[in-house]
């Protein structure tokens, strides 16, 4: 195939524009996918060879030449050439100077169900490394709250303290959020997981093609039943998109709560000279920078949601040209992902948790004020009456400038005859998360109990 000459052939009298070959092309940025393209070609062959439309010395040389256009590719060899639009022709060009037999491969396949092939293999793949990253994550993550299961910190609603909780029960809550995260990458998975080639440009092919076998051959679980949503179908890069923004979201609010539990006024934490910045004005700082950008990386994941979806929303059936706009979004949320994961990999295990500090803060008496409420609901006091009991307890504390343990026995007697006996005992964080008795709650002994239920869950994506 000249590199000159387009590739669709004898329907046009003129060479293609040069300056919309340069508009038009794809492969400065769809060679990525060279790996899968090569095997679904591998696959193509034997499969016209299986039912006889080449012979077996033409498929063992368009596989041959396919494995060496693969190793040059991998050994910095092989040229691009944009004169050649994408990745198919470049490949299919480069196997037709090796063999003629390269001139029959493209029989019964379209770039339309060629390329959806190629980029379910590649999510595929991809989703694998990422399922991959998460579990290492959880299991870091899962470590560091083992590590600190002792340590107690003020919960926070509104940004405002509100009651005790174990540092490790809100360490394993983000350990929850990537487990739902890897749900949605495996159900990208799934949706990726059908051939579709064989359907052609729109409608198919004459040619009788052994599907079933090329999916064997490919490892895809199941095959397209639709032509034309085989080739113009794009959920699971969208699938694939979506879950790669909500992980974003999810690293971001754990970055969040690094940046806040580093800062002086929570000083929860110490942050690794190795992963932090200081200013080039200021010799004091020590910046959060590495959490910082975890909380901007989400924006462009979750834009690069939007980017397709906006694309998709008012294409007709089947193939459209826009839809080679849907690579380089998923290239870039795959790799965005894949260092952001990555990076707390490496830098969680240095982050050091100020444990003095954190048991400070957690001694604001004001925390044990719904542990207050709860033990006069349990001596028949209405909820709604023992609330307000309670509040008007915290606001006689402001009025006299007292702490909500300083309060005097006349006063409490005054609720509950029982009430001044018990008042010491609510302000020990450690017994207030003792008597949390809900499934699900910082209870130190349900904690300790999630965290070996991870490791234990873990070991088998870890390969433990």
């Amino acid at each position: 195939m000249n590199a000159n000459k387009a590739p669709w052939g004898g329907r046009f009298h003129e060479k293609p524009s040069s300056l919309f070959l340069q508009f038009s092309q794809s492969v400065s940025f769809d060679w990525r996918l060279y790996k899968q393209d090569i095997k679904g070609s591998i696959a193509h062959a034997r499969m016209l060879e299986k039912i006889g439309i080449i012979d077996q010395k033409e498929s063992e040389e368009i596989q041959r030449g396919l494995t060496e256009i693969l190793e040059e590719i991998e050994q910095g060899q092989f040229k691009w050439s944009t004169q050649l639009e994408d990745i198919h022709m470049n490949i299919e060009s480069a196997l037709i100077n090796k063999t003629k037999a390269g001139l029959k491969l493209h029989t019964g396949r379209s770039r339309n169900d060629q390329i959806a092939t190629t980029m379910r293999l590649w999510v595929k793949e991809e989703v694998q490394k990422i399922l991959s990253l998460l579990s290492r994550l959880q299991a870091v993550l899962v470590q560091w709250a083992e590590e600190n299961v002792e340590v107690v910190i003020p919960g926070y609603t509104h940004l405002q303290k509100a009651q005790v909780v174990l540092l490790a029960h809100q360490i394993l809550a983000y350990v929850e959020m990537l487990e739902r995260d890897k749900e949605k990458f495996k159900e990208c998975y799934n949706n990726a997981d059908v051939l579709v080639l064989g359907s052609g440009a729109l409608a198919g092919s004459s040619i009788e093609l052994d599907r079933e076998y090329v999916a064997n051959l490919l490892g895809f679980s199941r095959i397209s039943q639709n032509s034309m949503d085989g080739v113009s179908d794009r959920d699971f890069v969208l699938d694939f998109l979506y879950g790669a923004s909500t992980l974003g979201i999810h690293l971001s609010r754990f970055a969040e709560d690094m940046v806040l539990w580093s800062s002086s006024e929570w000083g929860f934490l110490e942050l690794p000279d190795a992963f932090s910045s200081g200013s080039s004005l200021m010799p004091n700082k020590k910046n959060p920078d590495c959490f910082e950008l975890l909380r901007g990386k989400s924006a462009r994941l979750i834009s690069n949601l939007n980017r397709l979806s906006i694309l998709l929303k008012s294409l007709p059936l089947t193939y459209n040209r826009d839809m080679q706009e849907d690579k380089e979004p998923l290239f870039d949320s795959a790799d965005t992902v894949e260092r952001c994961l990555e990076m707390l990999i490496a830098m969680i295990p240095k982050l050091k948790i100020k444990k003095s500090l954190c048991l400070k803060q957690s001694e604001d008496s004001l925390l044990f004020a719904t542990d207050i409420v709860d033990w006069l609901v349990q001596k028949r006091i209405p909820f709604r009456e023992a609330h307000h009991k309670v509040g008007e307890l915290i606001g006689y504390c402001q009025k006299n400038s007292l702490s909500l343990d300083a309060v005097p026995s006349s006063v409490l007697d005054a609720i509950h005859p029982e009430l001044s006996k018990q008042w010491k005992s609510f302000f020990d964080p450690h017994k207030s998360l003792e008597r949390k008795k809900t499934m699900g709650s910082p209870n130190p002994d349900l904690v300790r109990k999630r965290i070996l239920f991870w490791k234990e869950s873990l070991k088998s994506s870890l390969g433990s």
